[in-house]
């Protein structure tokens, strides 16, 4: 029996034009599924959408600033107008935050980290979960962090944002477990994206020190991610709700101190 087959399915993927986001477009792509692919940047849209296109499946790109009401509505309904239908969500797209000392931090920068991830994810959810109301199903996975599950420092905007998604997700799997409808979230550690590679190459992010944290002794990669995440959305996952699962070689597990890869210096 093969549990993640998605055929005559539709998944919206949200920040779906690199990374994670990309990656899962593709691997539901792989498996059957249609994909809307959100972005904000239409080219990277287009070009997710061609790799779909390309593994025999449908790919709409569609730009949209998920933190926009109107924008998210109107991608609803472009999707809706297309194929009839939206069967499973990944609210996935987000933004890095500063770095910088809380004090310093700018208030503007700070709101429009929260904006993106944690009203960017309610909005979208809202508007999809009006479809899947309707039709009494729908799955759903939102896109966490290992730094919204404990503290951070100089993470008071990302932080903050991604355990409000894990609290969100909880809130409505609850809520909309009536209409069958499986909400789920992913929680990555350090997963070796565009946009980390960026804040090492910038000096923002120190890998060897953070891989020495990793008890696997390594970062993630997209597609290990993206695995997870189509597992939850498949029939395979078809009792788990309202869950919160880490993804992160061992970070969130390791409560020692010193090096959690070479544990024979603890």
């Amino acid at each position: 029996m093969t549990f993640c087959s998605f055929e005559n399915k539709v998944a919206l993927v949200t920040g779906a034009g690199s990374g994670i986001g990309k990656s899962i477009a593709i691997c539901l792509a792989k498996n059957g599924a249609d994909v809307i692919v959100n972005d904000i940047n239409i080219d990277l849209a287009s070009a997710t959408a061609n790799d779909v296109n390309g593994l025999g499946r449908q790919g709409l790109p569609i730009i949209a600033d998920l933190s926009n009401e109107n924008e998210v509505n109107s991608m609803a309904e472009k999707a809706i107008n297309v194929f009839g239908r939206i069967d499973l969500l990944v609210n996935n797209a987000g933004v890095v935050d500063q770095f910088v000392p809380t004090v310093e931090q700018n208030v503007d920068r700070w709101q429009r980290v929260i904006d993106i991830h944690l009203r960017g994810c309610y909005i979208c959810t809202k508007t999809v979960g009006r479809y899947m109301v309707d039709k009494m199903y729908g799955k759903i996975v939102n896109i966490s962090s290992v730094v919204g599950m404990a503290g951070a420092p100089m993470r008071t905007a990302y932080g903050p944002a991604k355990a409000g998604i894990i609290m969100l997700t909880k809130t409505l799997a609850i809520e909309w477990a009536r209409y069958n409808i499986n909400v789920n979230a992913v929680s990555p550690g350090y997963i070796l994206t565009p946009l980390v590679e960026d804040a090492i190459t910038k000096g923002k992010i120190n890998d060897e020190v953070i891989i020495r944290r990793i008890p696997m002794g390594r970062l993630g990669y997209p597609e290990e991610i993206a695995k997870v995440v189509v597992f939850l959305l498949s029939d395979a996952a078809s009792y788990i709700n309202g869950a919160n699962l880490p993804v992160d070689g061992g970070w969130t597990s390791f409560g020692s101190y010193g090096d959690a890869f070479n544990i024979s210096s603890i």
